[in-house]
């Protein structure tokens, strides 16, 4: 099992979140908790290479894993996401 961590920035978008997608998206991070075992996990390219993705409906987490930690970076909706 791992360890699940927002940092200050995660946090904040989740809690401004609508309540619907802040339900879905806390039951991604108890998903999180069981890495590497978690589905739909997509490894990003580019300038976020060594990062992941998992998203619910349009709504996008963007984390990475160090050791038995992950750690969510960002939380938003796909449309401004990759910026």
């Amino acid at each position: 099992m791992a360890k699940v961590t927002l940092t200050r920035e995660a946090a904040g978008e989740l809690e401004d979140l609508p309540l619907v997608i802040h339900s879905r998206v806390l039951l991604l991070l108890e998903r999180l908790a069981k890495w590497p075992a978690v589905s739909g996990a997509k490894r990003l390219t580019g300038p976020l290479a060594g990062r992941y993705r998992l998203r619910t409906g349009d709504y996008r987490l963007q984390f990475r894993v160090e050791g038995q930690a992950v750690i969510v970076e960002r939380i938003g909706h796909r449309d401004r996401f990759y910026e």
